[in-house]
């Protein structure tokens, strides 16, 4: 079984394989392409999505400067909100279900190293897959890890690190981030 092969199934796998350095380097080149846009290039941004991501809303809308790591395991359903400087280490599958809006500053991190020192300084990659819901807000500098669904339209707080699955329909914050309360018709402002 390749690197490559080992990272979909989501076995240890050598971050240092040629394979996996290649396709890193072709997402790092498109995402350079991509950070370089200027706001009125729309089509342009869209087509780099496109050939970039395993799935991609023609509604997905990232703002520069964004970072991945492959690309080929993002998958985007529906319209997306992505604000600054966000990063998706997608060693396994992230994905982001329709009407997501993501704050700047947040990392999605399917990445992990092994505990033992002389694995993980050998290169070695642990990974999880993570999973947003539709209707969910990330606010800003979130950290989402591997292993982890956000429910269908919950809210995570500002600075929240998510180290746990969230139900649907509440707000959850902090660090670890967890459960404040459900989301009730009492927080319509409309």
């Amino acid at each position: 079984m390749t690197e490559k092969e080992k990272m979909l199934n989501g076995h240890l796998y050598c971050a240092l394989d040629q394979e996996i350095r290649e396709l890193q380097q072709k997402a790092k080149t498109l995402t350079y392409e991509y950070n370089l846009t200027r706001p009125d290039e729309g089509e342009k941004r869209q087509s780099i999505l496109k050939e970039l991501f395993g799935e991609c809303s023609p509604l997905a809308f990232i703002e520069p400067n964004f970072r991945c790591d492959f690309g080929f395991n993002i998958y985007i359903e529906g319209l997306i909100v992505v604000n600054y400087n966000c990063v998706m280490l997608d060693t396994s599958p992230i994905r982001i279900g329709a009407n997501a809006f993501i704050g700047p500053g947040t990392c999605l991190a399917c990445a992990g190293h092994p505990l033992i020192p002389e694995e993980r300084n050998q290169g070695f990659v642990v990974s999880k897959p993570i999973t947003i819901e539709k209707n969910v807000w990330i606010g800003a500098n979130c950290t989402v890890v591997g292993g982890v669904t956000i429910g269908e339209g919950s809210m995570i707080g500002a600075g929240s690190v998510v180290t746990k699955d969230i139900p649907a329909g509440v707000v959850a914050a902090g660090n670890p981030c967890r459960v404040l309360r459900n989301i009730t018709e009492a927080d319509k402002v409309l």
